[in-house]
């Protein structure tokens, strides 16, 4: 999926009206436990606690402008995309209705209402919210907002170019390890190295307890996959999309899966050694470049910390947990 120059300047001013540019940093505790620079994309920092927000700006901006406008969305989520669709939703003026599974996470579901949304709780993932979530567009004339969009990843892009821009050329890491839930994060990452021509390779990570990704990847065509991960919801994805599937096969270096004990590992070395919050998303890149650490010998690589939006008492409880060193 590739943008033009106007496009993507036109997003960046969308974004950049609500948000600064987020930070980068190559922690020097993370270099010391890892033996490479690992450069921190910090999505946490976003006005949403999560990299969703730039493409929910860019889309909403680009919906209001239709005609007829619509006079309300509706959306399916496990959080951080339902939280981007209130902000534009807010914005723009419209009314917005979200449905998560049951079980959500209680701060997320929190976060959503305190934006205008109205949240339902409908079915036991993701997959089943978002299919009662088509039946209530089609039922009550709501426009229903996707979760993988050519403008949100426009949106994302934004992120990524940040990230790639920040070196000079041909400084950039060897690899950058991004996490797939639906594709957004991921089919931006590809965007914004075709843009600025930076040579980093591409690692997508999946949970290895909702392994769509994978799985269709290795047989290069969509295969569902059960969810089980009680840890990394922003990754809980039963069924790849067709179009970012097709990203991620043209673009990716590699698909690895990590496990929740990995995430949650990785979840405390980003407390320990940056004194950041992640989500369990927002740690599996870093998870990811702990498990592959031997592979690049020794070259910088990069991670997204996709969000910070995690529960109180599941990051209590990942502290609690396993080493504190």
């Amino acid at each position: 999926m590739r943008f033009s120059s106007g496009a993507i300047e036109s997003a960046q001013r969308v974004v950049y009206a609500a948000m600064p540019p987020t930070p980068q940093y190559a922690w020097p505790l993370l270099q010391e436990r890892l033996g490479m620079p690992v450069w921190v994309k910090h999505e946490n920092h976003t006005p949403a606690g999560a990299f969703k927000v730039r493409g929910g700006l860019v889309y909403f901006e680009q919906l209001a402008r239709a005609q007829p406008r619509p006079a309300g969305v509706i959306a399916a989520t496990r959080g951080n995309h339902g939280q981007s669709v209130g902000w534009g939703a807010r914005k723009y003026g419209m009314d917005a209705t979200v449905v998560v599974p049951h079980g959500n996470s209680v701060e997320k579901n929190a976060a959503m209402r305190a934006l205008g949304v109205q949240l339902i709780e409908h079915g036991e993932d993701f997959q089943a919210a978002r299919e009662f979530a088509i039946g209530l567009a089609a039922e009550r004339g709501l426009h229903m907002v996707p979760s993988f969009d050519r403008s949100l990843v426009l949106g994302v892009a934004t992120c990524w170019i940040e990230f790639f821009q920040s070196f000079a050329p041909g400084d950039a890491p060897a690899v950058v390890y991004v996490p797939i839930g639906l594709g957004s994060g991921f089919g931006a990452a590809a965007a914004a190295r075709a843009h600025t021509g930076a040579r980093s390779k591409l690692v997508g990570v999946v949970s290895a307890h909702a392994t769509t990704y994978l799985e269709s990847f290795r047989q290069r065509k969509v295969v569902a996959s059960p969810v089980t991960t009680q840890l990394a919801d922003g990754m809980a994805c039963r069924v790849a999309e067709e179009e970012a599937l097709a990203i991620v096969l043209r673009e990716a270096e590699d698909i690895v899966a990590v496990t929740d004990d990995e995430v949650a590992e990785a979840m405390r070395i980003l407390f320990t050694d940056t004194h950041n919050v992640a989500e369990g998303a927002g740690a599996a890149g870093l998870a990811a470049a702990i498990r592959l650490r031997s592979r690049w010998g020794g070259a910088a690589v990069g991670v997204a910390l996709s969000g910070g939006n995690v529960d109180r008492e599941v990051f209590a409880r990942v502290l609690a947990s396993g080493d504190k060193g």
